[in-house]
């Protein structure tokens, strides 16, 4: 085999690649086109026993190549066909939203020229055009002219950078400490972050990833709306300090990934500069509302905090994954930034030019901004915004509907964004969780729609997030329909399990 025989298994400007680019592209957009014609539910796969059977007898390499259409064959019966159709209207159980046409194209540009994030001389234009998308989104925020941001891979790693900025910050200040060059100070058993008690749980799984423990976060207790019971925040503040403890960093959320509550921002934002605290908003889930005519003002305050998490495959409909952090001064990026010579050198910055490894944990990291921006100038924020008021006055309609019923109870009767979370409630108290475990699973099954489950209180209950704005009032009603139905049959066959 001579090198002119590995033209076809790359995008270049021979004529076998160009032809076996062509080819595959073309292929795998007609099999999909069809997949999606065909496809009348959001899940006709198999059970998880059985995919795993499927999969496990599925070759996963071959010795001197496949036929493409032969592996596309096995890729769309055995991968595909058993995959969750997130697109469909009744597709309603997680924060995982539909993808918009124009960052499925983007996602083939990305992949075919394979931009790396970290330095200038591997991204060039990406590089300027992730700067302006991170300027478009802090003047969205009306954050100050002295805020920084970069892309990340979602909430989990936003809110890790949040609390480790807020970590060095404290050291810094408090004791002169460098984290950075000498490890965590002694005294650092005592620091603590403060949330509620419904926070995402990456912040407790970033407090154990920066070696201050789980034991470091002490969650308040929210109200009957879950939010942030901010007198009981000061409450917990000054125990700790009487204690002789150290609260660095208060994180409020906007947008719980059950009920979507907003945390009160302004009064937190308050509570932390009396006490000269790290302020982080986790905004994964609700900072999407910034694009909103009639919701924006429940981000009122975000402005003033030191660091936020924006999550993109959420609200704005782009493809997993695609994040953003952001930071009220660009100078606290110093806690993070290393320098190596053969990537971003001191004195590349010194000359102007931009490596954005500097602002980030990772290092190798995908030009996700693309797709943000060709979604942007596609679809336009009028259309954003009507997108996204829609499903949250869908979420206030469903709620009314499902509160009239004598069968449900719903946790969140006005519901802030567009969660609900509710459960069959007729029948035996003590089967309750066995009856709405079993709802669960035969919504899924059957190919009903793909709704959530969660606890409250230790109980279970199901959950719709309506991201979709191709979702009407008709399709809950046909969910809960079927739910109905299925709590029939889980009674008249006396199902346990």
């Amino acid at each position: 085999m001579n090198m002119t025989d590995f033209d076809r298994f790359f995008l270049n400007d021979s004529e076998q690649g160009l032809k076996s680019f062509q080819h595959i592209v073309f292929e795998t957009q007609q099999r999909l086109s069809q997949f999606y014609k065909n496809n009348s539910d959001a899940y006709t796969g198999l059970v998880p026993k059985e995919i795993e059977k499927e999969l496990n007898a599925l070759s996963l390499t071959s010795s001197e190549g496949d036929d493409p259409n032969t592996v596309l064959d096995d890729v769309f019966t055995k991968i595909v066909k058993n995959s969750i159709h997130v697109s469909h209207p009744t597709s309603i159980g997680h924060l995982h939203c539909p993808p918009l046409i124009p960052a499925i194209a983007a996602e083939l540009i990305i992949g075919a020229l394979n931009q790396s994030m970290d330095s200038w001389d591997q991204s060039s234009t990406a590089t300027y055009l992730e700067e302006r998308l991170i300027k478009w989104v802090s003047e969205k925020l009306a954050l100050t002219s002295s805020t920084d941001g970069t892309f990340t891979s979602g909430g989990t790693q936003s809110n890790y950078m949040g609390l480790l900025l807020a970590r060095d910050r404290f050291c810094d200040k408090q004791w002169g400490w460098n984290v950075k060059m000498q490890g965590l100070p002694p005294e650092s058993h005592k620091l603590r972050i403060l949330c509620s008690e419904d926070a995402h749980f990456t912040v407790k799984k970033s407090a154990f990833q920066l070696g201050l423990g789980e034991q470091a976060v002490v969650t308040v207790p929210t109200d009957t709306n879950k939010k942030m019971n901010t007198c009981k925040l000061t409450e917990e503040i000054e125990r700790l300090i009487a204690a002789g403890l150290l609260p660095m960093c208060i994180v409020a959320t906007a947008g719980t990934t059950d009920f979507g509550s907003i945390d009160p921002i302004p009064e937190v934002t308050e509570i932390a500069e009396k006490h000269g605290l790290w302020l982080h908003v986790d905004a994964a889930y609700g900072g999407a509302l910034m694009l909103s005519q009639k919701h924006s003002h429940k981000l009122a305050g975000i402005e003033h905090a030191d660091s936020i998490t924006i999550d993109f495959h959420k609200q704005y409909y782009q493809p997993i994954s695609c994040g953003a952090f952001f930071v009220k001064n660009k100078e606290s990026f110093r806690y993070l930034a290393h320098h190596a010579d053969y990537l971003n050198p001191e004195n590349d910055e010194e000359d102007g030019l931009v490596h954005l490894v500097s602002k980030s944990v990772q290092t190798t990291r995908r030009f996700d901004a693309l797709k943000l921006f060709m979604s942007l100038r596609i679809v336009g924020e009028k259309n954003f915004a009507s997108m996204i008021d829609y499903t949250l006055n869908l979420a206030s309609q469903a709620a009314g509907v499902m509160d009239l019923k004598d069968n449900l109870e719903v946790c969140n009767k006005n519901p802030e964004i567009n969660a609900i979370v509710f459960r069959y409630s007729a029948g035996s108290p003590e089967k309750l969780n066995e009856l709405n475990t079993f709802i669960y699973k035969k919504i899924l099954h059957t190919g009903t729609a793909l709704v959530a489950k969660t606890k409250v209180k230790d109980q279970v209950f199901l959950k719709f997030t309506l991201l979709n704005p191709r979702t009407t009032i008709v399709d809950i009603e046909d969910i809960l329909y079927s739910i109905s139905q299925f709590a029939a049959e889980y009674e008249n066959r006396g199902i346990t399990q």
